[in-house]
């Protein structure tokens, strides 16, 4: 009677010392990964309360520190690209009809303007973007004889996404929080603008009507 006691507590005391060292073992390097990826990615500008970090579909998880840094970059192009194209769509329909455009030649909705200005403006857009594009290329990525075959697209580890050197007007603040908060600033317009571009396009899509057309109703 006593060898079975003796058993049964050893198997109890065997399986407490299990979970016990269980509770003080290292973490996975897989959950220790997962969790500086998340760390860096939330301590990126851009979240605001009550949201928080926002990312439903978890690409966060899934991504290393410089599949990250390019996700923000090219939400940040995305977001001064369609900035410009909001004011783009009001300017352009605001002034269409009148000598300012292309001497009253382009009118209609926005999305139909580019099919009617001159093949020069196109050929002075087409440079003014490759050239716009190429210098972001120069400051942002490592040059393609560079870097590794594994890590295509690779940014320069000093780059700051969407940090171009480009301040013409002297607005960045020296003070860090000042920073982020305007970089918070530029994300959110950005996310908004993404929106109403979208928004302006799929309108005049369905109806054929300018979008100050709508406005005036």
């Amino acid at each position: 009677t006593l060898q079975p006691s003796k058993m049964k507590l050893s198997t109890t005391f065997s399986i407490a010392m299990m979970g016990t060292a269980a509770a003080f073992a290292p973490v996975s390097n897989k959950q220790a990964s997962t969790a500086m990826k998340m760390s860096f990615a939330e301590e990126l500008p851009g979240a605001l309360a009550p949201v928080g970090f926002f990312d439903p579909l978890g690409f966060a998880e899934k991504a290393d520190e410089n599949t990250m840094k390019r996700y923000r970059e090219a939400e940040l192009t995305h977001g001064r690209v369609s900035m410009l194209a909001v004011v783009g769509f009001l300017v352009g329909e605001k002034v269409e009809g009148s000598s300012f455009l292309f001497d009253a030649s382009v009118s209609g909705p926005a999305i139909t303007h580019l099919s009617q200005v001159p093949t020069g403006f196109w050929v002075m857009l087409v440079i003014a973007i490759g050239a716009a594009e190429q210098k972001r290329a120069e400051v942002g990525w490592v040059e393609p004889e560079n870097t590794p075959v594994a890590q295509p697209g690779l940014l320069r580890s000093e780059y700051y996404p969407g940090d171009l050197g480009f301040d013409p007007l002297g607005l960045r603040p020296e003070d860090p929080e000042e920073l982020e908060i305007m970089q918070t600033k530029e994300l959110q317009n950005g996310r908004l603008a993404m929106l109403a571009a979208a928004g302006f396009l799929a309108q005049e899509l369905v109806d054929g009507k300018g979008i100050i057309e709508h406005l005036q109703v």
